[in-house]
């Protein structure tokens, strides 16, 4: 395989401004759902959100992030 072509492998953490894209709120707002998500999965500040988790909690259908984070 040449140099030029990288594999490049699927993220599985979704961050403040992915949420940001995908539901075009602002960037405080997003992170309020970021930690939302930490608070009702019971994870500690800074602990990263899966795409999953994500998707769980908002109802949007996984293969429409991740379709979108391409």
């Amino acid at each position: 395989m040449p140099k030029s072509h990288k594999i490049v492998p699927t993220r599985i953490v979704i961050y403040a401004k992915d949420v940001m894209n995908i539901t075009g709120r602002s960037e405080r707002t997003s992170r309020k759902i970021l930690q939302q998500i930490r608070q009702a999965t019971g994870k500690k500040r800074g602990d990263m959100i899966t795409i999953i988790e994500f998707c769980q909690f908002t109802g949007i259908a996984q293969h429409l992030v991740t379709d979108f984070l391409l």
